[in-house]
């Protein structure tokens, strides 16, 4: 979306519609997402041009937050996918895309639907079935009602782009049972990620909707402190018949996890920093923190202990920082150039010393061992800060926006 000089406002993630009881659905808006990731409102009233790729506003828009209302249906989040009926009664067909066009009353009504017939059409991108074809608005009907299985994948293709915390925001501001559609439809990896993302109420509601197999296996593919965190969100029965599903070796990391206190570094760490032997060389070490499922914080450092290696480790020895690692010859052995003088934290250390300790050092990431000095895991900064912020944090606005290219118009609301 651009303003009249050119200049980028954000990006259209969706269209806002009223399906009415007669007649054609009418679109009234558009969520757009602005710098700061938020998505607001933008009445098309205030859009002056639509063409290929982009669309033209006035520039005049209200920054609240955007809340879908009861009577609103989002066409990417609820119309795709959705299973509606020909009126000639030759079968179903779910809708893959609408047109909307614009009256000359000034009104946008959704005029056109492309349809796949048939009821497979949500069973996977590569495998859908069916003859698809361009129908009038008025030639279907069940357009407002939500089948009982609707699919995902093609509001998930629009999203496949999105890193884990934006695709947790779009599926927060869904309805709880499309929600809960759009999450079975990730893979376990991609739904561990946003997971990880979502308010603690939106966690709970997604796990206790999913068969228990799939959610041990979702906590399977979740980091073991992200897991024991949403496992001690549920009731203890829930929590220990899914940590009885889970594998041996996954679950054994979540128990531990589970016996500290949330406010202390046992209960803020991580079981799965790098850890590594002081012969390891360099060059193998480097590729230890390439892995794509560490976190930049994870991967400032590797934790050298002697073995086992596996937490709760040998003894600790220290830490070998990435930057020095890139400094040395990658044949050294990492032993050469541990840096000993980051102390560790003991695993009943609070929440605040932790904090200190980062803060004092400039560290990404601290050891946590135990009474005899062995490596019990890391507490990085994400998970302090995911501890220090409110509760509601995910869910609050951004207090800075991008005034460049917008004028905040209170007073502009929906029609």
């Amino acid at each position: 979306m651009f303003d009249p000089l050119g200049d980028q406002v954000g990006r259209v993630r969706d269209v806002v519609v009223l399906i009415r009881p007669k007649g054609a659905p009418r679109a009234v808006g558009l969520v757009v997402e602005v710098p700061g990731k938020r998505r607001v409102f933008l009445p098309l009233t205030r859009v002056t041009a639509v063409d290929a790729g982009q669309v033209i506003s006035t520039g005049l828009v209200n920054m609240r937050r955007f809340e879908q209302r009861a009577f609103e249906t989002l066409v990417v989040g609820e119309l795709l996918d959705r299973q509606v009926e020909f009126v000639d009664g030759s079968g179903p067909a779910t809708v893959e895309d609408v047109a909307i066009e614009l009256q000359r009353t000034g009104d946008w009504l959704v005029t056109k639907m492309f349809v796949r017939k048939g009821t497979g059409g949500h069973r996977g991108l590569l495998r859908r079935r069916g003859e698809t074809t361009l129908v009038g608005v008025n030639e279907v009907t069940g357009l407002a009602k939500a089948s009982a299985a609707q699919g995902a994948e093609l509001l998930l293709a629009q999203y496949e782009d999105l890193k884990p915390a934006d695709l947790a925001d779009v599926l927060h501001d869904l309805g709880s049972t499309r929600r809960l559609e759009v999450a079975s439809a990730l893979d376990n990896d991609r739904l561990a990620d946003v997971l990880e993302e979502l308010p603690e109420d939106d966690q709970v509601a997604i796990l206790q909707g999913l068969a228990l197999g799939r959610a041990a296996d979702v906590l399977e593919a979740m980091e073991p402190d992200d897991a024991a965190d949403l496992l001690g969100e549920l009731p203890d029965e829930q929590a220990a018949e899914l940590l009885e599903l889970m594998e041996p070796d996954e679950a054994k990391d979540v128990r531990r996890l589970l016996a500290y206190e949330d406010n202390t570094a046992g209960g803020l760490m991580t079981t799965e920093p790098v850890i590594l032997g002081p012969e390891t060389s360099i060059a193998a070490a480097l590729a230890h923190v390439r892995r794509q499922d560490l976190t930049p914080a994870l991967a400032s450092m590797v934790f050298v202990a002697r073995p086992p290696l596996e937490t709760p480790t040998g003894r600790f020895i220290g830490v070998v920082h990435l930057q020095r690692m890139l400094r040395e010859p990658p044949h050294e052995s990492i032993g050469s150039y541990v840096d000993t003088d980051i102390e560790p934290i003991f695993v009943d250390a609070p929440l605040m010393a932790v904090t200190r300790r980062l803060a004092t050092y400039n560290l990404l990431a601290l050891p946590v061992v135990d009474a005899e000095k062995r490596l019990l895991g890391a507490v990085s900064v994400d998970d302090v800060l995911d501890h220090l912020l409110p509760e509601d944090w995910r869910e609050a606005d951004e207090e800075s926006v991008d005034t460049a290219t917008l004028t905040v118009v209170p007073g502009v609301e929906r029609g």
